[in-house]
């Protein structure tokens, strides 16, 4: 598909409100489509049956407007994580990259325009298990390692508008609730075997189907009323972040973004974070360690996805000027390495 605008031509109004009211909120029951015919045509004044609803999901994610339909999880709730960074010699930045790729729990890697040039992060059962991998990926391609774990999660959401003509991230929408949530590094679910049944069998998606929670109920041998309740304690818990329809935001037009470090003064952080955090353009705000010993002074990490670079940079500057008057840097991701969703075979084993 082409990654203009033109994916908006033959997107009617039930189509706009599939892409733009369901990437999160999905129904948690047996028939769920039907109750989402119901919303559209109230909505749309368009008369939708569930078959019609089901089929338009398809099609939007055969067009790939929709990444998947399903769960978005939260690994660091789940398990360990961090973000994390070497400086690749230019020489051996291919080597470098195979070298940390080759991990099954580093589910993204990324080059940046900075002298540290591979950001990645990584995923485990247990803070013991993600440490060992950071010491091999150090070992192994004679790296050193800045690890920077979160802290404090202020704002993280990549649901936002896209059937639309905004040139940054929600520039048609004046706020967006925001709460400082700590970050344990030694995260675990404590699920169930029957959440961690069901984590593993939704990881990559729901089936497309009209009873879609029945369907993972009978792939994992569990009654259709456990699975439900489960992922009503999941979301509940934080360790579903959201239900619905995934958008690919570069099909979309969303093509730039830009994470932007901040030296914030440490007994302002929560105030600025939060302030940060409500802001509709910010589409990640959160708190990551100092790392003086590694040259690294920046406590605060923002991000601002928008289809046009000027723009992108038009609102930084704004941050800059109105919000966060502070010493900060702006590391443009210049190339994709690696880009999965976090494995959770890995987690549920390496937890154990």
């Amino acid at each position: 598909m082409s990654l203009d605008a033109d994916w908006r031509a033959d997107v009617d109004a039930v189509d706009a409100a599939l892409v733009d009211e369901y990437q999160s909120g999905f129904p948690v029951e047996p028939r769920p489509f039907e109750r989402v015919a119901r919303e559209i045509a109230a909505e749309t004044g368009v008369a939708v049956d569930a078959d019609e609803a089901l089929d338009r999901v398809r099609d939007l994610r055969e067009r790939g407007v929709f990444r998947r339909f399903g769960a978005v999880l939260n690994p660091p709730v789940i398990g360990s994580s961090t973000l994390a960074a070497v400086r690749a010699p230019e020489d051996r930045f291919d080597e470098v990259a195979e070298v940390i790729n080759g991990y099954r729990q580093v589910n993204h890697n990324y080059r940046r325009d900075h002298a540290w040039n591979q950001w990645f992060v990584v995923t485990a059962g247990s803070r013991e298990r993600r440490d060992e991998i950071l010491a091999e990926i150090e070992e192994r391609t004679g790296c050193e390692v800045l690890a920077l774990p979160m802290l404090t999660d202020y704002y993280i959401d990549l649901e936002f508008p896209v059937v639309n003509a905004d040139r940054f991230a929600r520039e048609s929408l004046d706020e967006t609730a925001v709460s400082a949530t700590r970050i344990s590094e030694d995260a675990r679910g404590d699920l169930s075997p029957l959440e961690a049944d069901l984590l593993l069998a939704i990881q990559d998606g729901f089936p497309l189907s009209a009873t879609p929670y029945a369907d993972v109920a009978d792939e994992i041998g569990a009654p259709i009323d456990d699975v439900l309740a489960a992922v009503e304690r999941l979301l509940a818990d934080g360790c579903i972040k959201r239900i619905g329809c995934v958008v690919n935001h570069v099909v979309t037009g969303f093509t730039n973004n830009c994470m932007v470090v901040w030296d914030v003064p440490d007994d302002e952080l929560d105030e600025r974070g939060e302030a940060v955090g409500s802001l509709p353009y910010v589409t990640l705000c959160y708190h990551r360690p100092r790392r003086p010993e590694q040259e690294w002074e920046y406590n605060l990490f923002t991000m601002i996805h928008g289809r046009e670079a000027e723009a992108v940079d038009a609102k930084i500057d704004e941050l800059a000027a109105d919000h966060l008057p502070f010493a900060h840097e702006r590391l443009y991701s210049t190339e994709t390495l690696k880009q999965t969703g976090a494995r959770y075979e890995d987690l549920v084993a390496d937890g154990e």
